[in-house]
Order: C-alpha cells, then structure tokens, then sequence
C-alpha cells in the first residue's frame, strides 16, 4: 500500500506538529493554564509562532483516573476557543469522544477530529464524523481512562494495537469516509504499561502498510518518568524528543506536542541530518 503523503491539507514531506490546548483545569500537565478563552488563543498564537501546523483543543481531561465532564460543560468550554483559534487563520482539531461536542466545534470552525475512543464512544459519533466528510485521528485506548491503567493486558501489545487500529480504519470506510482522511494513534499511555508503551514505540513501523498516517502522542507521558528519575511533566521535555525522533526514524510524521518549538527544532535537526545522509 502508497504510504500516505498528505493529512488535513498538509503535505506529509516534513513532520507536522499538532499543538496541544487544552482547555480544562485538571489535565496532567497543563490544567488551568488555558481555561480562559483569552489564554487560550495566547497559547495558540504562540505555538503558531513556534511552528504548530494544528491546534488540538480538548475540553475534557483525559488523564488515567480522570472522571468525566457533562457534555454541555465540555462544549461550554472548548467551543468558545475553537471559534477564537479558527478566525486566526489557523487549523483546528477538536479532541473529543462525544458526537454532540464534535457537531458543536465543526460550527465554531474546526476542520479536523481527534477522538481518543476512535469513534467508539458516542453511538452518533461515526455518523457525525462521516457526514463532515473531515479529516479524522483514531486512537487506540483500552478502557475509560478513570480506569484504563487498571492492570492492562494484551498478548502482542505492538501488533494488537496496530490490528485494532486496521478494523476501526476498516470500519470508517464501511461508513463511507475515504482512507485518505484518516490518521491513527495508537494512544501512548492509554490502557498501557511502561513496557507496552515501549514495545509500541520500537515497533511503528508495522503501520508503514497501513496508507494511513500515523499521530504519535508521546508527549510529557508518565512512561519517561517512569524510565528516567519521576520528573514532573514539565520536566519530561526530553524524554518527549527522544520519542519523537525514534517514530520519526519509523515514518510517523504527525505529533502531538506541548513544548511546540522544542519539537520542532528536534525535528529539523533530525530532518536535516537524514537528508544530508541520502546525498552524502
């Protein structure tokens, strides 16, 4: 299968960043500093500056043991962002697993959808992502995340997450949504031990078939301070780089990212020295 070349508008010849906003007061690592709407489309500004081709605003917290918001205070929450992000020009993704809060984004301006639950969710979810006819990410999860570390188990955690990723991008084609639109996540950190996650990381290159494009959320996840000395989340910047670059080593061109211009200079270092290997 053609790898994909393109996502969202963009083509795929050069890594793309989605930055993260997220607008809620208990995330993991940046709770409380988007909140407001203004901060908000501060943050988004800066992180366009910094080299963020998205923004992937969420409105509800999605941290392992995180309880769930009602529908009507995730929509109270994010839309008001999205529509102050999208009449700047940029790119906006809504992170959300409820059809209603998909519908209500797509109105205020958002072009793409990011759904943790890969449209499993919400009953009405798959219609409403089908009838956008927008670019969608799918990602692997295992559970709900108040309980998704709950003693997680898989037999082949690389090649099950990749096989459950293939029948969800099966399952949106049979809803008529074109490949071409889709993107896959298999969800670092979500339903996965320390070990699961890095078997997941050494083996990205199993979605090379997939003619899908693959996002890597690897960002400020607990996993690095598991395997480094328990840094903070903001103290796991490095460790997110050193994620970033061995998925980009396996053909992942699309991240999602807090520290957008750390990334991107990663990136264009990585970049530069790849090229410059192919000539020399």
């Amino acid at each position: 299968m053609i790898p994909a070349t393109t996502f969202a508008g963009l083509s795929l010849d050069k890594p793309r960043i989605f930055g993260i906003i997220n607008v809620t007061p208990d995330s993991f690592s940046d709770g409380g500093e988007a909140l407001a709407v203004a901060d908000a489309l501060d943050k988004g500004r800066a992180m366009i500056a910094a080299g963020a081709d998205i923004l992937d605003v969420g409105g509800e917290s999605t941290r392992p043991g995180a309880e769930a918001v009602s529908a009507e205070e995730e929509i109270a929450r994010v839309v008001p962002v999205v529509k102050a992000l999208s009449e700047t020009g940029a790119r906006v993704s809504i992170d959300t697993r409820r059809a209603v809060v998909m519908k209500a984004a797509i109105e205020a301006g958002a072009t793409i959808i990011n759904d943790i639950t890969a449209l499993t969710g919400d009953p009405d979810s798959m219609r409403v992502a089908a009838e956008s006819g927008l670019p969608v990410v799918l990602m692997h999860m295992r559970g709900e995340p108040g309980t998704m570390q709950d003693n997680p188990q898989y037999q082949d955690a690389a090649r099950d997450v990749c096989e459950y990723l293939k029948d969800r991008v099966r399952a949106c084609e049979a809803a008529g949504m074109k490949r071409g639109l889709i993107a896959v996540d298999p969800g670092i950190g979500f339903g996965k031990t320390v070990n699961h996650n890095l078997e997941i990381l050494a083996r990205l290159d199993l979605y090379r078939d997939f003619g899908c494009p693959v996002l890597l959320g690897a960002s400020r996840k607990s996993f690095i301070a598991k395997i480094s000395r328990g840094e903070a989340p903001k103290d796991r910047v490095a460790g997110s780089l050193a994620a970033v670059l061995a998925a980009a080593r396996q053909g992942v061109r699309l991240f999602r990212a807090h520290d957008v211009a750390e990334t991107r200079q990663a990136l264009a270092v990585w970049q530069a020295i790849e090229a410059a290997g192919e000539t020399a």
